[in-house]
């Protein structure tokens, strides 16, 4: 790696003892690997949960623009959601 910038970091014992582990069972190489790999799926975590964000952004200016609803109350919307799924109260 020809650029790197060494930050330096504290972690608590039971986090400094997985990382020394990681490392001595030869699954990673050194201690910056660890946390390197660690930073690349906490970023590729926050990506995905900013998508789903975006999606039910999306989603609910989507239901805001398809107007009112058909439904006039709660129990009307229930009753509905049990006669499609088959599983009408009577």
């Amino acid at each position: 790696m020809s650029n790197v910038e060494k930050v330096s970091i504290a972690l608590t014992p039971e986090m400094a003892t997985v990382v020394r582990q990681a490392v001595e069972s030869g699954e990673y190489a050194s201690s910056s690997e660890v946390v390197r790999e660690a930073l690349r799926e906490w970023k590729l975590k926050r990506t995905l949960l900013q998508s789903d964000i975006d999606e039910l952004r999306r989603l609910w200016v989507e239901g805001l623009e398809s107007g009112r609803g058909v439904m006039q109350s709660v129990d009307a919307i229930k009753q509905e959601a049990r006669k499609r799924l088959g599983k009408s109260k009577k």
